[in-house]
């Protein structure tokens, strides 16, 4: 077995840099890049190699993941700054950023016809950022079964578990199926606060209520606090939130889903109303007739 001796993170924001620090902690030599330099330099004071681009934080990486926003940023950096052509037959492209199935699809296809000695993981995870600072996400991966125990220490680092899911483009649908339990579920915290707010309930009795309620996940309890609060910090921003829902929706025919397109359309208003950087529990602001937005 090839043993991972070199790692590079390309895209260091909420998400990325947390990976990147929790990697660098369990020992593997790790180069990064950012779009924006200063989060690569805050890194190097810890031990990474700052790459002055995409293709030269990735020359002679055994694993580089790619963590950024949306498939025109992964294609930008994997094509035209040249990561894959620097790249050495053999090494593992973790593609962890959420994307969704057919633009994961398109990828391994692409890849497969110019770059065929790249093995490509498609790889998304479960988690905010909280979650990814304390190497606590879930990697939903998949890909070629012989490059698993190569990538596994990088995973291992990152987060509590890795789930296995079968080839390329499995693990995008199943960070879709999550991402969209969790939208109902942040819907429906945001409801049932603001219910409460139209009922005229004050709102500390109605979180008193819910705490330790069965219905109540250790995820959804800790965004009942913030809400308490009003702190809506993004940990997963709205406008992400939005993107993942209909990236879902795509997926299948219209009118299949119509609870989860009514959410989409929901979310979009709040957008509007400049709420998209917030997290997405800021739509318990939007919704509620006591807390507007």
């Amino acid at each position: 077995m090839t043993q991972t001796r070199r790692v590079a993170v390309l895209g260091l924001g909420g998400m990325g840099a947390p990976m990147a620090r929790n990697i660098l902690r369990a020992g593997l030599p790790t180069a990064v890049w950012n779009r924006h330099p200063g989060p690569a330099h805050q890194l190097a004071d810890q031990g990474a190699q700052v790459g002055s681009s995409p293709a030269d934080a990735a020359r002679g990486a055994d694993v580089v993941i790619t963590m950024v926003t949306d498939v025109d940023a992964v294609r930008s950096i994997a094509f035209d700054q040249g990561m894959l052509a620097s790249m050495a037959d053999g090494a593992i492209w973790a593609q962890m950023s959420t994307i969704g199935v057919a633009d994961t699809e398109r990828l391994a296809r692409q890849v497969a016809a110019e770059h065929p000695g790249i093995v490509l993981m498609d790889a998304p995870v479960a988690g905010s950022r909280g979650p990814a600072e304390q190497g606590k996400l879930v990697v939903f991966a998949s890909g070629p079964e012989q490059a698993r125990e190569r990538v596994a220490p990088v995973f291992d680092a990152v987060a509590q578990r890795t789930v296995w899911v079968g080839p390329t483009g499995h693990g995008s649908r199943l960070k879709l199926v999550n991402n969209l339990l969790l939208a109902f579920v942040a819907e429906g915290l945001a409801a049932s606060v603001a219910l409460g707010d139209a009922l005229g309930l004050e709102r500390p009795a109605v979180l008193a209520a819910l705490r330790g309620s069965p219905l109540v996940s250790p995820w959804a309890a800790e965004k009942l606090e913030r809400i308490g609060r009003d702190d809506y910090t993004a940990q997963y921003p709205l406008a992400l939130a939005v993107k993942d829902v209909n990236l879902a929706l795509r997926e299948v025919d219209a009118g299949r889903f119509p609870a989860a397109e009514s959410l989409a359309a929901e979310w979009q208003r709040a957008m509007a109303q400049g709420l998209g950087s917030a997290d997405l529990t800021v739509v318990t602001r939007a919704l509620s007739p006591t807390h507007p937005a």
